[in-house]
């Protein structure tokens, strides 16, 4: 077999063939076009690139942006959001994944990023690679004609629409001046704009933003257009798709929803991506008029730095317990660490459970459960109390959720 080399780029024309790349990989993803100097600033982050080569040749890429993610207690911690993952369909089951995930894991821990988060498109890939689910969401359909907003619901805020084609810097600020965002809730690159602008450009369906609150000091906003507006006037199904929705507070997300429910051609609104335990179906006197249409997997994680991580959440409960967490790819982010509600830390201490860094990373937002992993054989042998503990340990108050697609 061919050796692989796997490097860093920087060259713009090797940055350009990882695009192609990753988008041969994929197969269903609609081609990008001329890629100019601009497209290839949009979608990369200097020094973050990494291609295998064989015989001189690209045959794998992935990539990642720097940011950050938020975790239980309010910390933001560093990570890496990993993307634009593929392997050619020629030089798949070649460990060419598994070179170019050891050496973007590597050098991100060694940058100081904690966290390393994903998004699947195969579910089989990336519990190799020290990754787990963290969180699920789940994607609403609100029957428009039957739902009515409960009465007393606490609303505030004047909605305005504004124009989509100006209204990016207002999403992004206020998606940055969240107060008290949820665990998951990740930063959000100017790519990440970028590529949603540059995605509405591209499109020829309509869409709108409507924000809440006095201009210069929005509370909250929600992006939308309808699934098909070849025939809106004719169909029978009109349906307005929720691309983004973000509110600082109840009262302002009461008042988005309502704005979408004023809305009188539609007969479904589908929200594609909500927290697990989102307020959505309880604010309508028809708890049966919100049907969950999806439950999927979102937040893939991996902790790079586990005693940095661990140490930057909050914790509850009155026990304490010791951990022994073991990882094979990253030799240096095997640890010992002694969890309480005051934190986490190394120690000599006896560990009373000991697990690899997949398990751990499931449960570090707490949105898996540490009896979910156990009794699922992912903890090998445990002890009931210990399991216990470190649940009582973990919870937290939401669902962790992000909303965020990269």
């Amino acid at each position: 077999m061919p050796d692989i080399d796997v490097r860093l780029l920087t060259d713009k024309a090797d940055l350009a063939e990882a695009a192609r790349t990753f988008r041969t990989a994929m197969v269903g993803l609609p081609p990008l076009g001329p890629i100019d100097d601009a497209l290839l600033e949009g979608l990369f982050e200097p020094d973050r690139t990494y291609g295998a080569f064989e015989d001189g040749a690209l045959v794998g890429t992935t990539d990642s942006y720097s940011g950050r993610i938020a975790v239980p207690g309010g910390a933001w911690v560093p990570q890496a959001a990993v993307t634009h993952v593929g392997v050619l369909p020629t030089h798949t089951r070649r460990g060419i994944a598994t070179a170019l995930f050891n050496a973007q894991l590597a050098a991100a821990r060694e940058q100081g990023e904690a966290v390393a988060t994903l998004r699947a498109s195969d579910a089989r890939i990336y519990g190799n690679f020290g990754y787990a689910i963290a969180n699920t969401s789940v994607g609403f359909e609100v029957d428009a004609e039957r739902a009515r907003l409960r009465k007393g619901i606490p609303s505030s805020g004047r909605i305005r629409l504004i124009d989509i084609d100006n209204s990016w810097p207002a999403q992004a600020s206020i998606y940055t001046s969240q107060p008290a965002p949820r665990a998951g809730v990740i930063f959000r690159s100017r790519h990440w704009w970028h590529a949603q602008e540059a995605r509405q450009a591209k499109s020829d369906a309509p869409a709108y933003v409507a924000v809440v609150g006095p201009a210069g000091a929005e509370t909250g906003f929600v992006r939308y257009h309808p699934s098909s507006a070849e025939h809106w006037f004719l169909s029978s199904d009109r349906t307005i798709v929720v691309d983004d929705i973000v509110a600082h507070d109840t009262a302002s997300y009461v008042a988005l929803v309502a704005h979408l429910f004023s809305i009188d051609l539609p007969h479904r609104i589908l929200f594609w991506s909500r927290p697990a335990d989102d307020l959505l179906p309880w604010l309508f006197e028809d708890f049966r008029s919100v049907r969950v249409t999806v439950v999927r997997d979102e937040t893939w994680l991996r902790l790079l730095d586990v005693e940095k991580a661990l140490s930057s959440r909050s914790y509850a409960g009155p026990d304490s317990i010791v951990l022994d967490v073991a990882d094979p790819l990253l030799p240096a982010n095997t640890t010992r660490l002694r969890i309480s509600r005051d934190g986490a830390e190394p120690t000599n201490l006896s560990a009373a459970l000991a697990t690899d860094v997949a398990a751990v990373s499931a449960a570090y937002l707490g949105g898996v459960k540490w009896w979910q992993l156990a009794h699922s054989g992912r903890l090998g042998t445990f002890d009931r109390r210990a399991v216990e503990t470190l649940d009582a340990l973990f919870a937290v108050p939401a669902s962790p959720h992000s909303g965020t697609l990269f």
